[in-house]
């Protein structure tokens, strides 16, 4: 054994580590599409270990908003981590996390706020508020939803089409009307009135994301749908649960998505964009009512509200209220809707669907994400596609670079054999 090799066995580098280690999300072990190592994320860009930069298509996921690296986010970490990391808010306080409450609960109307650790965390709270205030234990949703990995959350996303049809068996069974359609229904009204009716005595809640249904297949549909649920919860004495972890923040245009609806929620769920893309925080709000009625509510994660991630949400939120975000979410709306036009020519594609920040190439088939994935790194671009989904969500800061983003995707569209 040489020298080089021997070093590689008793140190071997990071990435290799990686190999051997790490299990990822939604990857088997060792996972079959190939996980590209990144060493440094700037503005709108990635830099893998490699050298190559690539534009971040999809904001880590619908988080990082304001890009990477903000000058601004940094400062509001580092300045806090000067007092105080972490403290526990079982019996004690701190300036970060009421600040960040106050915030929020001005941006939804819902005074009430619960700080979580994640989006799935943040659907378990709601579920739990909605149990506790009603005494009842079913709840209303749609089909093509999704709503996070824990069990609770798992229960209500699609019980069939979902990611977590393995564990349907575990599963508590709720009520699932039919997919919302894209366009204005009668006789889809009449449909929702009917299976809440039929099923009204045994819900404590509806929960739905409003407008846009994302990891579920990135359906959007008529904000009448939304509207008629709030009717129907007030009808029916329900709580109308949003989940806005994927639609808050100005990804579809509006602040959120109720207010394509002109609705509020008896309780909303926020996680993602929330810190910037920075840390894990979520959190769920809800009315006073709500609040009054619950009594003592049985949730308290070790991190909830942790001083770092609530500094940096809070500078995230002062970030986003400075900024044009509305002129730049249509801008972004007007580039996708132009720059994904030829992929709807494809042989391959379905439909190709834009709102807000949010541009999607829908293909006949299920695609090969290595190979997708290929073909828009070759372009300079970073996505991750899923399903029969090719995607973006980019940062609100992505400029120009945006037209390298629909090249890509309308490249990928192309490179799909509709015989395959």
């Amino acid at each position: 054994m040489g020298r080089g090799e021997r070093d590689r066995v008793l140190n071997p580098s990071w990435e290799a580590l990686d190999r051997e280690h790490v299990w990822h999300p939604y990857a088997a072990v060792p996972p079959a599409v190939p996980v590209h190592p990144v060493s440094r994320a700037d503005g709108v860009r990635l830099t893998l270990t490699d050298g190559r930069r690539l534009v971040d298509g999809m904001s880590s996921w619908w988080a990082a908003i304001h890009g990477y690296n903000h000058p601004r986010l940094n400062r509001a970490l580092t300045d806090q981590l000067g007092d105080m990391a972490h403290v526990m808010f079982g019996g004690l306080t701190h300036e970060p996390a009421v600040r960040l409450a106050r915030t929020l609960a001005e941006m939804t109307g819902l005074p009430r706020v619960f700080l979580a650790d994640s989006g799935s965390v943040a659907v378990e709270v709601a579920i739990k508020m909605a149990f506790q205030f009603t005494g009842r234990s079913r709840l209303l949703t749609v089909r093509g939803g999704y709503h996070g990995d824990t069990f609770g959350a798992m229960a209500v996303c699609d019980p069939v089409n979902g990611m977590h049809h393995l564990f349907s068996g575990a599963l508590p069974k709720h009520v699932f009307a039919d997919r919302p359609p894209a366009a204005f229904d009668d006789d889809y009204l009449t449909h929702l009135d009917e299976t809440v009716a039929a099923h009204a005595d045994e819900l404590a809640a509806i929960i739905v994301e409003p407008v846009v249904q994302g990891a579920g297949g990135m359906h959007f549909y008529h904000p009448a749908y939304l509207r008629r649920l709030r009717e129907l919860a007030d009808g029916y004495g329900l709580l109308l649960i949003a989940d806005e972890i994927a639609t808050g923040f100005g990804r579809t245009g509006e602040l959120f998505g109720c207010d394509h609806a002109g609705i509020r929620p008896d309780i909303m769920c926020l996680g993602k964009a929330l810190t910037g893309g920075y840390m894990s925080l979520a959190a769920t709000l809800c009315t006073e009512r709500v609040a009054e009625g619950i009594g003592t509510l049985m949730h308290g994660p070790t991190f909830m509200g942790n001083p770092l991630a609530s500094a940096v949400a809070g500078a995230s939120l002062d970030l986003l209220a400075e900024r044009p975000w509305r002129r730049e979410v249509a801008l972004i709306e007007e580039g996708l809707t132009r720059g994904l036009a030829e992929a709807a020519k494809a042989p391959g594609v379905k439909d190709v669907r834009v709102l807000g920040a949010i541009g999607v190439v829908e293909t006949h088939e299920p695609v090969d994400v290595g190979r997708v994935q290929d073909v828009v790194m070759e372009h300079g671009v970073w996505l991750r596609p899923f399903g029969r989904l090719i995607y973006t969500m980019p940062p609100y800061s992505i400029g120009d670079d945006l037209g390298l983003i629909t090249t890509a995707m309308t490249a990928a569209a192309f490179s799909i054999d509709p015989r395959a």
